[in-house]
């Protein structure tokens, strides 16, 4: 991917976000009331914070980075039905922190109907649930906020005999809005595409740079500072693990020396304007795989394959998953990993010792995307604009004498990101060197 394509920044139209705030409110109906804060800032050590990251459903439905908001969604309202209650302009605290949006630019540059001070949600939002039958609101997520707005429900309760009309049914706002994140628009899969070059263009730098006695940390190094050099961030806590270290699935450490004749496992993506991608590679520190590491490698892709098969409208998510079993199954078999029949090992679970995970998840604002698996028991169909991963693997424990020496302590992860379109699928991700001898000959030139 051409850097120069790769800086040109994208971002998607306020016209965008003012659709989706449109669509969520017919869905709830007009005697409904939606409640969205914003995430709140996170302390990191006594004074100093965690980088901000905006709560992916307000973000979905306003665009607003600041912290100190709450999205309120009133359908049919004369008044406007779309207010934002966030910061007041402060020159004093902007001078410390940067600008604010404030009231005015709420309205101008993010498109609200109306906008308050977010120092007025107590005095405003009961006179806002007055009226409304139903109230959307991701109870439990913030136990501090659910208390605000029991409160808030509370005063209008008070009022009944006064003629005051509370709401009366309240409803999890994620029932309506993950099944609209689910599916994605061509302007969210610019983005995605984004990140996914960004991502590509990452895992390439670092496999550029290994080499035997390289540390683990120096190689995030690499795959974070493209991330940063394209206006990204990591979308998740990069995962590099050599050696042995590759069998842990969520491994954090990073600061491993990779040793000669080691595989290297990263796991990494890139965050672009908050979507996330999400890449897996294995390859070898000397750019060569020996012959057990080639073997499971390749098994790992032939899965791979298995799953891409069923990414295609129409069929149920689970198949790839269940296609990517059999074939790691009957290829351990073959390599003597496991013994018995294909279809006991299968139903036995006998291959989870060496695959102990799902072959993916939905892909989006959140790595873990938002969306059913499940609908009334039954693996969901897959339909256009879904976007997951496919990511199988194996993972020989260090320490498991029940396997020749040989093959102990190999860990190897394929994942891609896949959107499926109307005659199948599209690989966000295919530019990166996937199968053996490609990632031989990259690393070799």
């Amino acid at each position: 991917m051409a850097a120069s394509k790769l800086q040109r920044p994208l971002a998607l139209p306020g016209a965008a976000y003012a659709r989706r705030r449109r669509q969520l409110m017919r869905m709830a109906g007009d005697d409904a009331i939606l409640v969205l804060p914003a995430a709140p800032e996170r302390v990191r050590s006594r004074d100093t914070h965690y980088p901000y990251r905006q709560d992916s459903d307000f973000w979905y439905l306003a665009g607003f980075p600041e912290p100190e908001a709450v999205l309120v969604l009133v359908p049919g309202r004369a008044h406007g039905e779309t207010i934002l209650f966030c910061r007041e302009r402060d020159p004093d605290r902007e001078a410390w922190d940067g600008p604010r949006a404030g009231q005015e630019g709420a309205v101008d540059q993010f498109g609200m109907d109306d906008a308050y001070p977010i120092a007025d949600l107590d005095e405003i939002l009961p006179g806002l649930l007055e009226g409304r039958s139903r109230v959307y609101y991701h109870f439990g997520r913030d136990a501090e906020f659910d208390l605000k707005l029991i409160g808030w429900l509370n005063r209008v309760r008070a009022q009944a005999r006064a003629g005051a009309q509370p709401p009366h049914e309240f409803l999890a706002l994620g029932h309506l809005l993950d099944e609209m994140r689910l599916f994605k628009s061509n302007d969210e899969l610019k983005l995605m595409q984004r990140a996914a070059d960004i991502s590509v263009e990452a895992h390439q730098a670092a496999m550029r740079v290994a080499r035997a006695g390289v540390r683990e940390f120096e190689l995030q190094a690499e795959l974070e500072r493209v991330f940063r050099a394209h206006d990204a961030e990591a979308a998740y806590g990069s995962i590099v693990g050599a050696g042995a270290n590759a069998c842990v699935l969520h491994y954090r450490a990073n600061n491993a020396a990779a040793r000669a004749g080691d595989l290297v496992l990263i796991d990494a993506g890139a965050e672009y304007r908050n979507y996330a991608a999400d890449i897996t590679r294995t390859f070898p520190i000397d750019g060569r795989f020996s012959k057990e590491q080639r073997a499971l490698h390749d098994l790992v892709g032939a899965a791979q394959r298995a799953a891409l098969a069923k990414a295609r409208p129409g069929v149920p998510y689970d198949a790839g998953h269940q296609a990517a079993v059999e074939t790691l199954s009957e290829g351990l078999l073959k390599l003597g990993l496991l013994k018995g029949r294909l279809e006991k090992v299968i139903a036995d679970g006998a291959y989870r010792r060496f695959y102990r995970h799902k072959t993916g998840h939905w892909l989006g604002l959140d790595v873990h995307d938002v969306g059913e698996y499940r609908i009334d028991g039954e693996s969901r169909l897959l339909e256009p604009g879904m976007v997951f991963t496919i990511e199988p693997g194996l993972y020989v424990a260090p320490d498991d004498k029940s396997v020749p020496a040989k093959w102990r302590g190999i860990g190897i992860r394929t994942e891609d990101d896949i959107v499926v379109t109307a005659d199948g699928h599209r690989i966000l991700t295919d530019a990166l060197v996937r199968d053996a001898d490609e990632i031989e000959a990259f690393m070799a030139g």
